[in-house]
């Protein structure tokens, strides 16, 4: 078994999708010093792979989901397709990657009509796939520290909770040099969101508005400042997320044929990443199809849906929108960083796999809800985002999009108890209107009270016990064995 760390190397360098110029990787770049445009990595030794045949690589990368070797566990199993300029003393692994594929339940498919399954990014350990992002970010900070003998390096972020919380709690690990910073919006982060960076130690700060507003923060900080940014703009943590699609491939048995992949988009790193990976492997030989991926977007955030409604490609124009508040926290973004990686990839892709096998639906505030709901009554733990999935595929079924003979994989970008306070509103109907969500009784759920305080106070110790029971076994109909 491959138990050894790879003895191979790539050769990293910043791309431009703006202007094309390529840069080195001995400095911390965000976007393009000549024209301003985001950045891609590449590795200008990828060829080199192809020396091995996609069968050896499923192989080694099969073995090493076994490995006990500390730099190869989680998304570094995937070394040379991830950021093969690392040395095993930079990598940061706190258990990231390998979430769990669940496949619905009989109930739940017979509700849809749908074959669906969540991918629960809510299991890595801030709860949400921005840990694989991380990883990899602040792996290459490691190494920065150590090639360059950087004796102090503040890394910023803005957020609405998950990326912060993803941040800190890396900036905590790693220590030493490294200090972290969060920029939030101020009253527009959940409680258990807001506590996660606090509690990491990070330097909390927050500022009126939305996430866009904090983005413009952090942009002009890296802009004129020495900061690590850590939003999506930075490239090494799309590099990160790729591994998102090569856990897909690899819990697939590396057969993706009839297999749809629901992505939200906020700032549409994921997406990106995802379309990326999927791409790398079938590059290398190691998948022979592409999945068809389905972007998700609420229609109060919606530019790269409104974008690629357009059905003719040359009629197609990009412009921001003004966003409304929206349960999927993650998602709410008028302007999203990515999107160039996102058109960039989009084209690659359905060059590869075809027309529509990248495709961007819809959804209302009221199915997010309703869909996540419905997910988590049948066993899932699934957060607003994966509610967004489940819309997604059901609304890409009333579309005629998808069929009940594709699996539709659904990501849950983070764990539901982030979200907990959207569940409440629900459960209580006390959401504000400008959500526009109605709560459906059959999904409704709150506790109830069997007996009062003073009837306990009131009765002896064996009466409440005889009483409460009482209760229970009239509420519930229960009869006597």
């Amino acid at each position: 078994m491959d138990r050894q760390f790879p003895t191979y190397r790539g050769a990293m360098e910043y791309v431009c999708l703006g202007c094309g110029q390529t840069f080195g990787i001995n400095e911390l770049l965000y976007t393009c010093p000549t024209c301003g445009g985001v950045f891609l990595l590449r590795d200008t030794a990828f060829d080199r792979l192809k020396t091995r045949s996609g069968t050896e690589w499923r192989r080694i990368f099969d073995e090493r989901a076994a490995s006990k070797h500390p730099g190869l566990r989680g998304i570094f199993r995937f070394y040379e397709l991830m950021a093969p300029v690392l040395e095993p003393e930079d990598i940061v692994c706190l258990g990231e990657g390998n979430t769990p594929i669940v496949e619905s339940s009989p109930a739940l498919r017979q509700i849809t009509g749908l074959r669906t399954a969540y991918k629960n990014d809510g299991q890595n350990p801030s709860a949400s796939f921005k840990d694989r992002g991380m990883a990899c970010a602040f792996s290459f900070l490691k190494a920065c520290i150590r090639t360059q003998g950087w004796d102090q390096i503040l890394t910023v972020c803005a957020s609405t909770g998950d990326t912060s919380a993803s941040a800190a709690l890396y900036a905590a690990y790693v220590g030493g040099p490294i200090k972290s910073v969060v920029i939030l919006p101020h009253g527009k982060v959940t409680p258990q969101q807001m506590a996660q960076p606090l509690g990491s130690g990070a330097t909390v700060l927050e500022v009126p508005g939305v996430f866009d507003d904090c983005m413009k923060v952090v942009e002009h900080l890296a802009d004129n400042y020495r900061v690590a940014l850590l939003n999506s703009k930075n490239a090494w943590r799309i590099l990160g997320q790729e591994s998102y699609a090569f856990e897909v491939a690899q819990w697939r048995g590396w057969d993706l044929s009839g297999t749809c992949v629901f992505v939200p988009i906020g700032n549409a790193g994921n997406i990106t990443a995802i379309m990326a990976g999927f791409l790398k492997l079938l590059d290398l030989g190691l998948i022979e199809k592409l999945p068809r991926i389905f972007g998700v977007q609420s229609h109060h955030a919606d530019p790269v849906y409104r974008y690629y409604s357009v059905d003719d490609p040359a009629k197609r124009q990009y412009a921001p929108v003004s966003v409304t508040p929206s349960v999927a926290q993650a998602a709410m973004i008028g302007n999203p960083v990515s999107f160039p990686r996102v058109r960039h990839f989009a084209e690659r892709y359905e060059a590869l796999g075809g027309a529509h096998s990248f495709q961007v639906v819809q959804v209302t505030e009221q199915a997010i809800m309703d869909g996540m709901l419905l997910a988590n009554r049948h066993g899932h733990i699934a957060c607003t985002q994966g509610g967004e999935c489940l819309a997604g595929a059901l609304r890409a079924k009333e579309l005629g999009l998808v069929t009940e003979q594709e699996l539709c994989i659904l990501d849950a970008t983070a764990h539901h108890l982030k979200f907990i306070g959207f569940q409440d509103q629900y459960f209580q109907n006390s959401f504000p209107p400008e959500f526009g969500v109605t709560p459906r009784a059959e999904l409704s759920n709150r506790p109830e009270l069997v007996i009062t305080p003073e009837d306990k106070d009131r009765l002896s110790a064996e009466e409440y016990t005889a009483a409460a029971a009482a209760k229970v076994v009239e509420r519930l109909g229960l009869a006597r064995r």
